[in-house]
């Protein structure tokens, strides 16, 4: 860590929790980030501003002009530009020094096996079930703790899973593949900026402070807000033995 670095991250140094040794383990780390729309966007730009030394970013998807009322990663003269080259030019104007890797693809089992393998932590910011239970099965089975959020009108969720824990839940122990949840869009329902804004932000947050090592996680309780109360409940939530994803681990 040189004099620059030393300077640019000094406000996280003097946190007696993170330090010098909480700042050298962030930029050595390697952040996997599905999704760069609502959720994506201030995850990226916390991510990039404190210096994850590689972050990997995948999204299908171009930015739109009903993008950015809430997708602040983005601008109006970006519109048209895929997403994840958009997102990685603001974390670059941001911090130069960071590593930026671009997947404009939908995140299928197959590219997923490839990319969690490689990352110290997983943040899905994505906005569909399928894709949320591809993420989760892939971070089960390579063992990668995953951060998942979302967020739909003005009620937001977020919890960690870390099954390298054996009594930490996966998602689908909360939201099994076969139930029959109803697949809710922004596009069709709505959805207030800065509620998204509130879990991206809180996503980078349990983020950070599992690559830098300082604790405790979310993981195993449901974080949820409340946009129009501004207020936060968290629920416990317990691990599933009998889970189609992780039901069946060493020691059981």
């Amino acid at each position: 860590m040189d004099d620059d670095d030393l300077l640019r991250y000094s406000r996280h140094i003097l946190l007696e929790e993170f330090g010098i040794d909480g700042q050298a383990r962030v930029s050595a780390a390697h952040a996997l980030v599905i999704g760069v729309g609502g959720l994506g966007s201030p995850v990226v730009l916390y991510l990039a501003a404190a210096g994850v030394g590689r972050i990997t970013l995948v999204d299908d998807d171009d930015l739109d002009l009903t993008n950015l009322q809430r997708q602040v990663a983005h601008t109006t003269a970006r519109v048209g530009m895929a997403k994840v080259d958009s997102a990685a030019e603001a974390m670059r104007a941001i911090n130069p020094d960071i590593a930026v890797e671009t997947h404009r693809l939908r995140a299928d089992s197959e590219l997923l096996a490839r990319l969690v393998a490689a990352a110290d932590v997983v943040i899905d910011c994505s906005d569909n079930f399928a894709t949320r239970h591809a993420v989760n099965r892939a971070c089960v089975t390579l063992g990668k703790p995953l951060v998942a959020g979302a967020a739909i009108r003005f009620d937001g969720q977020l919890s960690v899973y870390d099954t390298r824990d054996p009594a930490s839940p996966c998602y689908a122990c909360l939201f099994p593949p076969d139930a029959n949840f109803e697949e809710t869009r922004c596009a069709v329902l709505g959805v207030f900026a800065p509620v998204v804004g509130t879990i991206g932000t809180l996503q980078a947050s349990e983020a950070l402070k599992l690559l830098a090592g300082i604790g405790p996680s979310l993981a195993g309780s449901l974080l949820m807000f409340d946009g129009r109360r501004t207020a936060f409940d968290t629920l416990r939530v317990a691990r599933d033995p009998g889970c189609s994803v992780c039901g069946h681990r060493p020691g059981d």
